[in-house]
């Protein structure tokens, strides 16, 4: 599954969240650095880096193709770390664009 080469789509609410094999198998396609919540409604990864210039570049990165995407995480940045959390607030879990955006984060 090459979710890198996917596009993110417009997600609205009624669609059911990611869950059981299907989560798992969208779960291998990224990297395992990406932490799933206890209760699977999202997921959350930290950069770090040495200084708070070098995660302010990492946050404008992932701005640009989340904006590109029209899919925005929740994020945190402070000296030397950016944490990223994705869920699709509109259904209130994981969907298929939250990997595509994690996958696209990954080849950074």
């Amino acid at each position: 599954m090459d979710l890198a080469g996917k596009k993110c789509v417009p997600c609205e609410g009624g669609a059911a969240a990611l869950s059981g094999a299907t989560l798992a198998r969208y779960r291998e396609n990224i990297d395992p650095a990406w932490k799933l919540s206890d209760d699977e409604t999202y997921i959350r990864r930290v950069f770090t880096f040495a200084d708070f210039a070098g995660a302010m570049a990492c946050a404008n990165q992932i701005a640009g193709i989340a904006e590109y995407e029209g899919h925005h995480p929740d994020m945190a940045v402070s000296w030397g770390k950016v944490a990223v959390t994705l869920s699709t607030h509109a259904i209130g879990g994981l969907s298929e664009n939250d990997f595509i955006l994690a996958a696209k984060i990954d080849h950074l």
